[in-house]
């Protein structure tokens, strides 16, 4: 406690004497002050035909969050589950088809973990960050690899790029946080212009954290406490360096990418039945490094090349003290991925375009540890195939684009154990947008998808609960929404986009995965046939008050996804009273609420930001049967933060205060993990 005094002391001492030095330097008032550096973000938006929602650069720094599974909570149609503030697990999950569905990439190359198929988000931060979008379906650029085309959904993080004045060979940003639960956080960034055509960028990061803060506990009828969330602590450290070149017609670049993290995971938070105990003593080990590269050239007016090359090892140590009579786990995890991607496109005329990729995949899974890994553990490695043909035609007010992807995987045990058979499966998408009238940007939209799902390593081969006959998942994706987008010439209101999505989608065989005691043993429910339809909105207005910039976006979801497999015969000659699809049939599917929905309001007022951000989660249950046992309460958090930016001769000093759940609610994302309370943290940042 000492120390986090000291930090927020030292910050608020800097802060203040940069101020007076600010105050004491002959600096002309009238005039303004504008940072050295201007970017500007976006896309063509006449073939964004795909439903995409998109935070960028100062948007994604203005919000009160630590990670990128916070600032994703923020876009329609998306759930997070969060297993214990800061340090627990966060997976995301896009219109209800499960976290295996999202791809996840970082700068065109996606993130994978074969061992269970899930991107735990709260590993990236927002302080290198230069853009979140999130697509359903795929992304409407048809030049991509073979992987974009592989996923239901997808979640697209792209890093900063170096960009300089005209005479400025170096960039640096030098960021200190710190907060609540001894939040101790710095960052480090040097971009540097070598020559005309190359340029680096080299970026760190420390996080360290307690995880400690205090929650609600009760029961009705029963007890009412205050107990203190344990063993969530963190100490993490992230380095990022990357080399991006330019060549006649194209680019390069290559990034290294390294996180090392030693976290405590708290634990459901629930009384046992031999004690008090609320405490978790589950520890984590992690080390995740890739390297990565692109290749892209114009060869011609006809045609365009693009070459993408990953490898990428990860390290992970699970240890479960033992509870009660039960032994320890201490488990070791080894993955190694090897990843190549061309992609050709091709432009026949000036509104046709088509797209050949191939990709191969190579994944490799090794574990040893406590619970029986050495004796009978498959040890699998995994080859991927695929192959996609897409093609575009943009005409004057109809654009339509079409893919088929076809998938080949194989998968092989280091120990001549019996594996999964092959699959080969192909998978076609047909997209759609109108624009009706020329002088008004309003678009009307469409697409369909058949996607597969390859059960993860753990599905099928973990000692305890894999079954390597485990069924796939097929989903059929049916969507149909609109895109309207004005500028006005008035004096206050400035400008207004609004985007409404209606979709329908089949889940055949879905799989359910969620962590038992802990957070390295999941359960797989096959659920047989889901169905889930939904309404995905989001209202994005501006307006402008004399010298206050005010800007706002809404988003708003309603989802209802349902359990429709068959009644079966449990086996047993009973009634099938205790089968779980008999009394979960037509029920809501697992911790999706009917209705959810966020605001941001973020106001500039000459060199002062404010920013307002309020999330809401409607009812849900913990489990398929919605009986009141299972049932989970609403939540919702207002977040406010306020920045003070100061011009100092070629360099800028900004100080940001942040204010969390402002309300004190006590809440739970997923049950039995409480989240925390009213938390602040404060922000310095010196660009140079």
């Amino acid at each position: 406690m000492k120390r986090f005094y000291f930090s927020t002391f030292f910050i608020i001492a800097l802060c203040d004497i940069s101020s007076h030095a600010f105050a004491q330097s002959e600096v002309d008032t009238a005039k303004v002050y504008m940072l050295g550096e201007a970017r500007v973000y976006g896309r063509t938006a006449t073939k964004e035909i795909i439903p995409v929602q998109t935070l960028t650069g100062q948007a994604l720094q203005k919000l009160s969050v630590y990670s990128v599974a916070d600032a994703v909570r923020y876009f329609s149609g998306v759930q997070i589950k969060d297993y214990g503030g800061i340090g627990g697990l966060k997976t995301v999950n896009i219109r209800s088809m499960g976290s295996q569905h999202v791809g996840v990439f970082y700068d065109g190359i996606q993130i994978t973990n074969a061992q269970n198929g899930t991107i735990d988000l709260g590993k990236f931060s927002l302080d290198n960050m230069e853009s979140l979008s999130v697509y359903n379906g795929q992304k409407s650029d048809i030049f991509q690899s073979a992987k974009d085309f592989a996923s239901a959904s997808a979640l697209y993080m792209v890093s900063r790029k170096p960009l300089f004045e005209a005479q400025k060979k170096n960039n640096i940003i030098l960021k200190a946080k710190t907060g609540s639960f001894d939040l101790l956080n710095a960052t480090a960034l040097w971009e540097c212009r070598i020559s005309e055509k190359l340029s680096s960028s080299l970026n760190t990061e420390f996080l360290y954290t307690s995880g400690k803060y205090k929650f609600r506990y009760q029961k009705t009828g029963g007890y009412d406490t205050t107990e203190v969330r344990r063993n969530g602590d963190v100490a993490s450290l992230r380095a990022e360096a990357a080399l991006f070149g330019k060549i006649n017609g194209g680019e390069w670049q290559v990034k290294a990418y390294f996180y090392s993290s030693k976290r405590g995971y708290p634990g459901a938070a629930v009384k046992k039945d031999y004690g008090i105990s609320l405490l978790n003593e589950d520890r984590q080990k992690d080390r995740n490094f890739f390297v990565q590269s692109l290749f892209r050239k114009n060869i011609s007016p006809l045609y365009n090349l693009k070459l993408q090359l990953k490898y990428a090892n990860d390290y992970m140590n699970y240890v479960m003290p033992p509870e009660s009579t039960l032994e320890p786990m201490d488990n070791h995890y080894q993955q190694q991925e090897v990843y190549l991607t061309a992609s050709n496109l091709f432009t026949i005329t000036k509104h046709w375009t088509a797209n050949l990729a191939g990709d191969f995949q190579w994944n490799y899974l090794d574990a040893d540890g406590t619970d029986m890994f050495n004796a009978n553990f498959v040890e699998p490695r995994r080859y991927t195939i695929l192959g996609a043909a897409a093609t575009s035609l943009y005409l004057n007010k109809l654009n339509l684009q079409g893919s088929l992807l076809y998938t080949f995987v194989k998968d092989a045990s280091a120990r001549s154990m019996d594996v999964a058979p092959d699959k080969n499966v192909f998978t076609p998408t047909v997209v759609a947008s109108y624009k009706p009238f020329t002088q008004t940007d309003l678009k009307l939209r469409a697409f369909y998808k058949k996607i597969f799902r390859m059960p993860t390593f753990n599905d099928l081969y973990y000692v305890q609960i894999g079954n390597r006959l485990l069924k796939p998942e097929y989903s059929a994706q049916y969507n149909l929404g609109f895109f309207y987008n004005k500028n006005f010439h008035h004096k206050t209101f400035k400008s207004i986009s609004f985007q409404a999505d209606a979709y329908y989608n089949e889940v055949s065989d879905k799989i359910i995965a969620t962590p038992t005691s802990n957070q390295l043993v999941w359960t797989m429910i096959n659920l047989g046939y889901v169905e889930i339809r939904g309404i995905d909105a989001a209202l994005n207005p501006s307006f402008q008050f004399g010298k206050l910039f005010v800007n706002v976006r809404l988003s708003y979801t309603y989802q209802k996804a349902q359990d429709f497999t068959p009644d079966k015969d449990d086996g047993g000659g009973g009634s099938g009273d205790n089968d779980y699809t008999i009394n979960v049939y037509g029920h809501q599917i697992p911790y999706i609420p009917w209705h959810s929905g966020s605001a941001i309001v973020n106001a500039v007022y000459r060199a002062w930001d404010f920013n307002y951000s309020f999330i809401y989660t409607g009812e849900r249950y913990m489990l398929g049967g919605n009986i009141p046992e299972n049932y989970i309460q609403p939540w919702y958090t207002h977040d406010l933060s306020i920045a003070k930016t100061l011009y100092i001769k070629a360099s800028t000093l900004k100080i940001t205060a942040e204010v969390n759940n402002v309300f004190n609610q006590q809440y739970e994302v997923v049950k039995w993990y409480p989240m925390p309370g009213t938390n602040f943290k404060i922000t310095l940042t010196c660009i140079i």
